[in-house]
């Protein structure tokens, strides 16, 4: 086609930097995630176990709150590695309904919709895609996860002194690897399950049935396995499967708490499954970002 107009000029503006290019990613998409009220109101809810947690630690600190309310002191809940790993507990499963209803349509729009090529075709690797995808779920999370657990531990280190501190300097630690582990894991099954299955309730489903399913296996198997022995199968190497115990098993390592007795994987034994989760969830998922797709 013959061009008769010469008056197309380069772009001259300022440029973003290279670095920053996939947060443009996560800026569009909160835009859509907060159009919806359930989204909002469950992203609410997810805040009560924090202010509760934080009221347990101004008790613990309030002379007269305790005489107004009549309250034993030692009846109190100690604050110490449990009562940071009861709420890390408790906000990972509100991290997990959260990504439910955030993360499955996250890739899969784009999938469905032949969109890709429009990323890739300026200057924007698929690297950055992915990474601006699943920072959608970090960030989020990380609201819901180790951000309030530190804030927690700093209300505590405030309230009780430096000495205090100085000594569970390990506990803010944990709260900070233990909430990354599992946000890692939850982006990483997120988007693979989004890229690979381009319906939003089958991506749910299959996030709810790759983590409580193993853990079934692994009970069955242990039954199975059992009949007619005298002496019983070790379930221990059987729940290498389940991310379920894979993750308490190292949530209670890191926060030096012997762990539930479903939930015996051996510590080496969880962070080699949880490694091997994760590098076969990202293959899985570089194979499905792709400008084209042929069949």
């Amino acid at each position: 086609m013959s061009v008769y107009e010469h008056r197309y000029q380069p772009y001259t503006g300022e440029l973003t930097p290279q670095w920053s290019r996939f947060l443009i990613v996560p800026r569009h998409a909160f835009r859509d995630l907060f159009a919806s009220k359930i989204l909002i109101a469950f992203f609410a809810l997810s805040f009560i176990a924090p202010l509760v947690f934080a009221i347990l630690i101004y008790l613990h600190h309030n002379i007269s709150a305790i005489a107004m309310f009549k309250i034993n002191i030692a009846e109190l809940v100690p604050i110490d590695e449990s009562f940071f790993n009861t709420f890390m507990g408790i906000q990972s499963g509100a991290a997990f309904f959260l990504t439910l209803l955030v993360a499955p349509t996250l890739v899969s729009k784009d999938l469905a919709n032949n969109a890709l090529p429009l990323y890739l075709a300026r200057p924007f690797s698929r690297f950055e895609y992915t990474i601006g995808k699943m920072s959608v779920v970090f960030i989020l999370l990380s609201c819901v996860l180790w951000i309030p657990g530190l804030l927690l531990f700093i209300f505590q280190s405030f309230l009780e002194g430096f000495a205090w501190m100085s000594a569970n300097l390990w506990l803010a630690g944990a709260i900070f690897l233990s909430s990354w582990a599992w946000i890692l894991f939850l982006a990483l099954l997120s988007q693979t399950l989004s890229a690979w299955v381009k319906w939003r309730v089958a991506a749910s489903a299959g996030m709810v049935a790759a983590v409580l399913i193993p853990s079934a296996i692994a009970e069955v198997a242990y039954q199975i396995l059992n009949q007619g022995e005298r002496q019983e199968t070790n379930m221990t190497w059987l729940n290498i499967i389940s991310p379920t115990a894979i993750m308490q098993t190292i949530r209670a390592a890191l926060f030096r708490m012997p762990p539930f007795d479903s939930y015996t994987v051996p510590l080496t034994g969880a962070w080699l499954g949880f490694i091997v989760m994760c590098l076969m969830l990202a293959f899985l998922l570089s194979r499905k970002v792709r400008a084209y797709e042929v069949a």
